[in-house]
């Protein structure tokens, strides 16, 4: 007898599970006609688009970032771009993309001179994304989109956020033309080779190859084209080298990085930077930015305006700087010369505790969300200037512990 009350107690869990499911597909179709229906009638797509895309149409209870009425909170996902900066890039990761992206390169040249003359990015740069992104076309996801990010509208974690992409989604459907079978996504809605989500897809995506569609899922010509569309319409700038490695005495404090803090590639080397390669020094009026990924715990960077249009599509600093070391690396073999401390033991919630309290005090981290941004590294190094440190702009288990206090 003592056996039966456990068994019973888990039979009387499981049909309450399956009925709160219930109860929720049916709330999703209900809200599909009150709320989806009149948003996407007013972006012009059409009744039979919007059955079509939703005929057979169920809640995927399988996607991570959910948020059903009742349940707990997901569990805090660890972002390896902010966190341990040296293990985002290595020659592990970087080999394979290397030597695809220099095959890439020959294999869609005259492409890539069409694409290059036309919106002024470097061929190099668009291949990188390409091969950081989905290998080149290697994996792109395979979640029907619409069904994605109709579940993510309505009981994901940040239902305002993927909302528009729903109706952007369904814009897609109507007036691309594409079969509901091609519109494939991550399970976040990042859809083809570029990964691009629904809104994006509408304004970047292109028909380069002259099919008549904006293919960025089998078409290599559309993708690459797509990519670098993306890329001028957020303001790069022909011409302009993305950034290089420095040195950088202590004369060059860690506090002085970020994008609203910009000096001429000539004052930086008349502080001592010694870039190693020319690639900025070339043009020595123009603006430079420092940037320091893990303080005085890692390489020093000279980047310009375009390395902040990398971050456009990956809002990364590690994402921006894989990039531009990647595309640097189809053409030589010159690797990144300082080396990153192995830093540990302490994690993204340590990090926020850490940032709320150097904002008690005044600091501007950006946001305390537990991410170790450039506002973030700065505001430590001033924090550890005022206590007559030698600032380092980066925590490490026993900075992180004492910083703000």
């Amino acid at each position: 007898m003592r056996f039966l009350i456990p068994i019973l107690l888990i039979l009387s869990v499981l049909p309450a599970k399956a009925q709160d499911k219930a109860k929720l597909q049916s709330e999703f179709a209900g809200w599909l006609e009150q709320k989806v229906w009149p948003d996407a009638q007013k972006a012009k797509v059409s009744r039979q688009t919007f059955n079509l895309a939703f005929s057979g149409i169920a809640l995927d209870f399988s996607l991570p970032d959910l948020a059903p009425p009742g349940a707990p909170p997901a569990k805090e996902q660890r972002q390896p771009e902010f966190q341990t900066p040296g293990r985002y890039i290595t020659e592990e990761k970087l080999a394979p993309l290397i030597a695809g992206g220099r095959a890439r390169l020959t294999q869609w040249k005259k492409t890539l001179d069409t694409v290059e003359k036309k919106y002024g990015v470097p061929r190099e740069i668009i291949v990188a994304i390409w091969g950081r992104e989905t290998g080149f076309g290697a994996v792109g996801g395979n979640k029907n989109a619409i069904q994605a990010l109709a579940t993510l509208s309505f009981i994901g974690a940040r239902r305002d956020y993927f909302y528009p992409e729903l109706i952007a989604a369904l814009q897609i459907l109507e007036g691309d033309h594409l079969p509901l079978s091609e519109l494939k996504s991550s399970w976040a809605g990042a859809m083809g080779q570029p990964q691009f989500l629904p809104s994006k897809f509408l304004r970047f995506a292109v028909d380069q190859d002259g099919d008549g569609r904006r293919d960025i899922w089998t078409s290599a010509p559309d993708t690459l084209g797509s990519i670098a569309n993306f890329l001028k319409g957020h303001g790069w700038v022909a011409g302009r080298h993305w950034g290089t490695e420095i040195a950088a005495p202590a004369a060059i404090s860690c506090t002085y990085e970020g994008p609203d803090k910009p000096r001429p590639v000539s004052e930086w080397l008349g502080m001592g930077a010694k870039p190693k390669t020319d690639a900025l020094s070339r043009a020595p009026q123009l603006a430079g930015h420092l940037l320091m990924p893990a303080g005085r715990h890692g390489p020093a960077f000279l980047v310009s305006e375009n390395f902040y249009v990398l971050k456009t599509y990956n809002e990364s600093d590690m994402y921006a700087l894989f990039i531009g070391h990647l595309a640097d690396r189809f053409t030589s073999d010159a690797k990144i010369g300082s080396s990153w401390d192995q830093l540990s033991g302490f994690d993204r919630s340590d990090v926020r505790v850490m940032q709320q309290r150097l904002e008690k005090q005044g600091h501007d981290v950006g946001t305390t969300d537990g991410l170790v941004g450039f506002r973030t590294r700065v505001a430590l190094g001033i924090w550890q200037q005022k206590k007559g440190e030698a600032p380092t702009c980066f925590p490490d288990a026993a900075l992180v512990e004492r910083a703000g206090k």
